[in-house]
């Protein structure tokens, strides 16, 4: 009986505790499908209460960037040329590089960055071009931890321009030997969370809050109950559990069916908002990247196909062009679409 009162009581706590999250938590997902053979897939969702277009961009090498933050930005020269998906065209939100380095950014309320002065002299990130600087320059995810870890700049963030959102965001990545680790601003400090079994992400709470909520319900067995509401901590379980429930094979076409699927499974139907919970938001758009033979996908849910581009179809090299397939506008193409890209300008990441 006392065992009982206490599943009881502690449930009731983590009912509050997701309650509170679910009032302040923007909704995204991101998964990581582990399976035989270097059969490495990362599946995320990108939800957003109003329209947020999006168009892949093929990044070569060589790019010379700047941090946009301060007198004295970050700069550096692309190592890695890359496929992304741009959000309004001011930052880079989802991709990954010729070398299957995987990023995704995600929305974190909790988030809080240093303090930056603009005339400080202390190196600056904007933190558009957070993903962005990862892909450029890391090849795995122990070595990008390895250099943000050495905190040689300031990450700055700012309102999304034309609107009075703060961006307040968090950073996955992963590689082709399925590591990962989420990367997080709380309290004015940088959090690492790095390991192979770093496979769920979600938004609020903090990812260890995250952890310790997964943890909970690993004692309930998900063919007889999952929690089954668009808040955060509900999507991080579904997906931890769906990920490891549905086959592992290195057959492609299964894994990369199975990655949407749970992916899908985590998103959030298109149309839903709410008065009272003005922070649960719709899926607008998935992405699923194969890190093993270099695929990336992207499916809008305003349109009926699903588009990839294999990277062996791309040019990175330095004297390539920056190229753009234009999604924004809900165009209808379907399969692999490297040849759709058109030769573009590179759009003005946002700067501070």
């Amino acid at each position: 009986m006392r065992k009982l009162t206490n599943r009881l009581s502690a449930f009731l706590v983590l009912t509050i505790v997701m309650l509170f999250n679910f009032n302040t938590a923007t909704a995204c997902t991101r998964v990581v499908y582990q399976g035989p053979n270097g059969t490495i897939i990362t599946a995320r969702s990108m939800d957003w209460k109003g329209d947020i277009p999006a168009n892949m961009w093929v990044f070569p090498r060589g790019m010379e960037r700047d941090g946009l933050a301060g007198n004295n930005p970050v700069k550096w020269k692309s190592k890695y040329g890359s496929v992304i998906t741009s959000s309004w065209n001011i930052a880079s939100s989802d991709g990954m590089n010729e070398k299957g380095l995987v990023g995704n950014l995600l929305w974190l309320v909790e988030s809080t960055y240093p303090e930056f002065q603009k005339t400080s002299g202390n190196q600056g990130l904007a933190i558009s071009l957070w993903l962005q600087y990862a892909l450029d320059n890391f090849a795995s995810v122990a070595e990008a931890v390895a250099a943000f870890r050495k905190e040689e700049f300031v990450v700055v963030s700012s309102f999304v321009p034309g609107t009075e959102i703060f961006s307040t965001i968090h950073l996955s990545i992963s590689d082709a030997s399925g590591d990962n680790a989420i990367l997080e601003y709380i309290k004015g400090k940088l959090v690492i969370h790095h390991g192979m079994e770093y496979v769920t992400m979600t938004n609020s709470p903090t990812f260890d809050e995250q952890l310790a909520i997964n943890s909970y319900w690993k004692g309930i067995p998900g063919t007889i109950m999952l929690p089954g509401t668009n808040r955060a901590a509900d999507r991080f379980v579904r997906a931890s559990y769906y990920i490891n429930a549905i086959p592992k094979t290195d057959n492609t076409r299964i894994a990369v069916a199975g990655a949407f699927s749970v992916i899908r499974n985590c998103s959030v139907p298109y149309g839903i908002s709410s008065a009272t919970e003005p922070n649960i938001s719709s899926t607008q758009w998935r992405t699923v990247a194969d890190h093993k033979n270099l695929v990336y996908y992207f499916e809008n849910v305003l349109s009926p196909n699903v588009v990839w581009v294999e990277f062996s179809k791309l040019d990175f090299s330095e004297k390539a062009p920056v190229r753009m397939l234009s999604l924004e506008n809900n165009e209808n193409f379907s399969g692999e679409c490297s040849i759709n890209f058109k030769t573009s300008k590179p759009f003005q990441f946002a700067g501070i």
